[in-house]
């Protein structure tokens, strides 16, 4: 112990003499540690709030009846040709699925179960006419799945026999307002006067402007289907189990199961090429602070060649010498690491109270460890050339050579 802390002395008073140069390559490491700190701090609130905005107005799994498929009678004893046609899925009911529903609520990794019945319609007022999406829901179900309450903007959140929920585009396309009548067509001479209750905005323009929410009995009968239900959605913790999940799904009920990634293939994309372009920015800054380690070490060995000369003519060891640079070049990644989180969080202040608004960047406790951990082994790893380099001189040599 004692042999270390005298260790600990002399490379603090290598640093301390070039001072200048310790201070340089401080402030180099505490800038490569506040870029990858506020990039990667950055991206994560980005991707988080792409999750967020995508998963605020849908399910993470729908389950759904399996697609109709043509059976085919085998001919016996001939060859068979067959052109085949697919067949048009109608609009059908999950069978059982208040059962389904039933087993999937005991059911752990599941924190949501919402059946739904949706299908298309015709609304009409006055000379409009639009084609929307009815979409027939257990209120207090579906509100686990998508809080509907955060998005109401006008009137209540109400879904009586007759009340129904519309979005802001589809309000503005058919001149309605909260209390507006309109007319509902299924095109099967299936006709509902409805009352609004609430304008919603989910924020999507496609959704805001063909999604409209009923009651889920009301939608039943709109669409002739009676006692069934299209759709059983799902929420679960982890989002990115989601294809896990719906397997696992799918192998349990036999439905035809669908995740969130599924259906969003190209934002999961956009995340993975975002991830990717991060890391790589945090494995050239690493390898940048490291450069500039090694190169800040090795001239101190040139520097003083003498200092370690008359070291290892005092006794002092190959391995002393050694730990001697590995600490400095240790002690540079921590004082720049920590002082380039500091930095970061400054920065991250800055954007969170005076940038755009668009969304808030959280900086995590990990990425900080990560952050230091990071700098500290970049420090040690760039010392240990220049280090071995001053362990093998020669104590006669170096001494002479000055």
């Amino acid at each position: 112990m004692k042999r270390l802390w005298t260790d600990w002395l002399i490379a603090i008073g290598f640093l301390r003499e070039g001072r200048s140069q310790s201070l340089m390559i401080i402030g180099g490491v505490a800038i490569g540690v506040a870029v990858i700190v506020f990039i990667s701090a950055l991206i994560q609130g980005l991707q988080a709030n792409l999750i967020e905005r995508t998963l605020g107005t849908q399910a993470h799994i729908s389950l759904s009846a399996p697609d109709e498929i043509n059976r085919i009678v085998e001919a016996n004893n001939a060859v068979q040709l067959v052109y085949e046609d697919q067949r048009a899925q109608r609009l059908r009911s999950i069978n059982n699925w208040q059962e389904v529903v039933e087993n999937l609520d005991n059911i752990q990794n599941l924190n949501a179960v919402s059946p739904m019945v949706s299908g298309p319609a015709l609304v009409k007022r006055g000379e409009a006419i639009k084609s929307v999406a009815i979409m027939g829901i257990d209120l207090p179900r579906y509100q686990r799945i998508v809080p509907l309450q955060d998005y109401i903007t006008s009137g209540q959140l109400r879904l009586k026999a007759d009340d129904v929920l519309i979005g802001t585009e589809m309000a503005k396309d058919l001149g309605v307002r909260v209390g507006s009548k309109i007319r509902l067509d299924n095109g099967l001479d299936v006709n509902a006067v409805m009352n609004v209750a609430g304008i919603f905005e989910l924020g999507v323009r496609e959704l805001d402007s063909r999604y409209m929410y009923v009651d889920l009995k009301r939608a039943q009968s709109l669409l002739d289907l009676p006692g069934g239900v299209t759709i059983i959605d799902l929420r679960i913790s982890d989002i990115f189990a989601a294809e896990e999940v719906a397997a696992q799904m799918q192998r349990l009920t036999g439905l035809k199961s669908e995740s969130w990634i599924g259906s969003n293939a190209q934002l999961m994309n956009a995340i993975s090429a975002q991830s990717l372009s991060t890391n790589m920015i945090i494995v050239f800054v690493g390898i940048s602070v490291a450069f500039a380690i090694a190169s800040v070490l090795s001239i101190s060995v040139v520097q003083r060649t003498r200092e370690i000369g008359i070291l290892r003519a005092t006794g002092a060891t190959r391995n002393q010498i050694l730990v001697i640079f590995l600490i400095q070049g240790a002690v540079f990644g921590l004082l720049g690491s920590l002082v380039g989180i500091l930095t970061s969080y400054a920065l991250v202040w800055s954007f969170n109270q005076f940038g755009p608004g668009l969304f808030y960047i959280p900086i995590s406790p990990t990425l900080i460890i990560a952050a230091l951990l990071l700098a500290t082994l970049s420090g040690l790893i760039a010392a240990a050339i220049p280090a071995r380099r001053a362990a093998r001189l020669d104590p006669v040599e170096a001494i002479r050579h000055v």
